[in-house]
């Protein structure tokens, strides 16, 4: 995920550096304490970081008020509030300018910036407006720029997406002098607006330039609210995560409505694709209908032997799981012939297995009509490559307990997707992706009576 800060390169620490050991004598003191083992080095950054931002407070309050002057000091409103806790007395100005319209100097107070994942108190100069178009307080620049680009909700994301949960949050964070911890609601509220942003970025991202040759479509449900999620690959093996849709992959109004959010987006269907789905019969008459009929569909094998041993007695669990998959190493046609003797002898021992065996049976051979290299293949015969991102999606949110709707879970998988993402490898044999390229351009091929890649090339 992107951050939203400048990165400080190594030559302006080292400048830093520099003008700090020139300007050593202010920092003896620590030097002392340092040697002394009376400040831990923790401490020390966090007090030089303090004075460092009030000190750039102080010179952004000099732009718009201008240095101190001696002087007569201001009258107004704001001379009333200069006894109060943490504020000098008022500063003095020439008496030249004393009843002009002027930003004045009305002592320090408190004040909190934010840091990378907590909250620094420090004292601030205090600028009111004065003379006779009336009285008012004047925001420092640099003061309120530190309000306004917080990097919390990011570094939250980051911290809560490693599986720390809300309530143990401070306990991650060491005490230092002059921080101010964050409450559970306070994480819980930052991560929900950072979590709604990588939703929303999810949700923005185009494709226009990117030729997707596989999608590979599943569903998650994270207690009892389902996700559909859609990821992509491109002819060099780069993955992408498309999108995500709330709701069941069984029901095809949300996957109809996940595919035609990726077609807005620049997923066109004006080249064939392969699709490789879990198994439900919403997902292929959604493909049909946002992406027409001529696309080659693969159903996931290991769906499939799930939910076929599912209805089997444990006796018979491993042998009929271990048939299965030595059928899916066969040709297509002497394959789906073994799977359906298979089918045959179920009808005597479990109906529903033989059932559930034989429904979608040619499109558990796709792939092994294509000609492709079994390490390819092995990627395209499952939908392994998209569960492995959503294990990490579970690993990293598995500490939530309470789900409260769709758009939580919605929020919290696209957060963890966009985090594994940065882990993503290319698809495995992805060398090979011009061989599945050139069947799924084959059509052009077939117009001019070329023979097809099936028939150019027979591997594995």
């Amino acid at each position: 995920m992107k951050r939203g800060y400048q990165v400080v390169e190594r030559k302006d620490r080292q400048a830093l550096t520099e003008f700090l050991a020139g300007e050593g004598s202010a920092l003896l003191p620590f030097v002392e304490l340092i040697q002394q083992t009376e400040l831990a080095v923790d401490e020390l950054v966090v007090a030089a970081g303090r004075s460092a931002i009030e000190a750039v407070l102080t010179l952004s309050a000099e732009q718009i008020a201008g240095p101190k002057h001696p002087g007569q000091r201001i009258p107004g409103p704001g001379a009333a509030d200069q006894s109060s806790e943490g504020v000098d007395p008022g500063e003095q100005v020439p008496p030249s300018v004393a009843a002009k319209d002027v930003i004045g100097w009305h002592g320090r107070q408190r004040g909190v910036v934010q840091l990378a994942e907590r909250k620094l108190r420090i004292n601030k100069p205090r600028l009111r407006r004065q003379g006779k178009n009336g009285g008012g307080e004047v925001m420092i620049p640099a003061y309120e720029a530190m309000q306004t680009r917080s990097g919390v909700g990011g570094r939250l994301l980051d911290i809560l997406m490693r599986g720390v949960s809300t309530r143990n949050y401070a306990q991650v964070l060491p005490e230092m002098a002059e921080t101010v911890g964050i409450a559970k609601s306070s994480v819980s509220r930052e991560f929900m607006e950072a979590s709604e942003k990588a939703l929303k970025q999810l949700a923005e991202r185009r494709f226009e330039d990117k030729d997707i040759l596989i999608i590979y479509l599943d569903g998650l449900i994270l207690g009892g609210h389902h996700v559909v999620a859609a990821l992509g690959v491109d002819p060099q093996g780069v993955k992408h995560v498309l999108g995500l849709a709330a709701g069941a992959s069984e029901n095809a109004t949300v996957v109809k409505g996940l595919l035609e959010d990726l077609v807005a987006r620049g997923v066109k269907p004006g080249r064939r694709r392969l699709f490789v789905i879990d198994g439900s019969k919403a997902l292929r008459s959604a493909i049909d209908a946002v992406y027409g009929t001529d696309n080659p569909v693969q159903r996931c094998r290991n769906h499939k032997v799930r939910n076929v041993v599912g209805y089997l007695p444990e006796h018979l669990r491993d042998q009929v799981g271990a048939a299965m998959k030595a059928a899916y190493r066969l040709e297509p046609d002497q394959g789906m012939a073994q799977l359906e003797k298979q089918a045959q002898w179920l009808d005597t021992q479990c109906p529903d297995a033989a059932g559930s065996l034989r429904e979608g049976l040619a499109e558990m051979f796709t792939v092994n009509r294509l000609g492709l290299p079994g390490t390819l293949r092995r990627c395209l015969c499952t939908t392994n490559v998209m569960e492995s991102p959503q294990g990490t999606v579970r690993q990293k949110i598995g500490r939530v307990r309470r789900w409260r709707d769709g758009a939580m879970a919605l929020r919290w998988v696209a957060s963890a997707f966009l985090t594994s993402e940065k882990s993503f490898r290319r698809l495995m044999g992805w060398q090979q992706l011009w061989m599945l390229q050139a069947y799924l351009d084959e059509s052009k091929s077939q117009e001019n009576g070329e023979p097809t890649m099936a028939q150019q090339q027979k591997v594995g």
